[in-house]
């Protein structure tokens, strides 16, 4: 996924902390942005070609646990 970033830096922050980490630096804030981003970008695009395949256009709660499950 190429171009704006979507996830806030200070959310990779939050949940850093929140699964223990005492400080954490920019870099490793990036690098989880960069990676979490790219597996949302690949849920999502798999996810719609699932809800496509079912014949609907909007994306539902399955098709992202499904999606999430084949990865």
């Amino acid at each position: 996924m190429a171009g704006k970033k979507i996830l806030s830096l200070s959310a990779m922050e939050k949940i850093l902390k929140l699964a223990g980490a005492y400080r954490v630096s920019e870099e490793s804030k990036e690098a989880l942005r960069d990676v979490l981003e790219d597996v949302g970008d690949k849920i999502s695009r798999e996810a719609i070609e699932l809800s496509r395949h079912a014949n609907r256009r909007t994306v539902k709660a399955g098709d992202i646990k499904l999606a999430n499950k084949q990865r």
